[in-house]
């Protein structure tokens, strides 16, 4: 893997963490309980994730 590639796949990790974050917080401040606004936090980063490794994959 080279560098570029690497640097890509932490800014990629960046905007998911930071997108799942934000969800959490709105879910949190809506009124959802804090296990269950982590839990879409987390689905969030795993849907932005999976959107940008199919991306990659379709790139290739």
């Amino acid at each position: 893997m080279s560098t570029p590639h690497v640097i890509a796949l932490l800014l990629a990790v960046s905007v998911a963490l930071h997108i799942g974050s934000a969800a959490a917080f709105i879910a949190w401040r809506a009124g959802t309980s804090p296990p269950a606004s982590v839990l879409v936090g987390g689905s969030a980063v795993v849907s932005v994730f999976a959107v940008y490794l199919s991306g990659v994959s379709a790139y290739r």
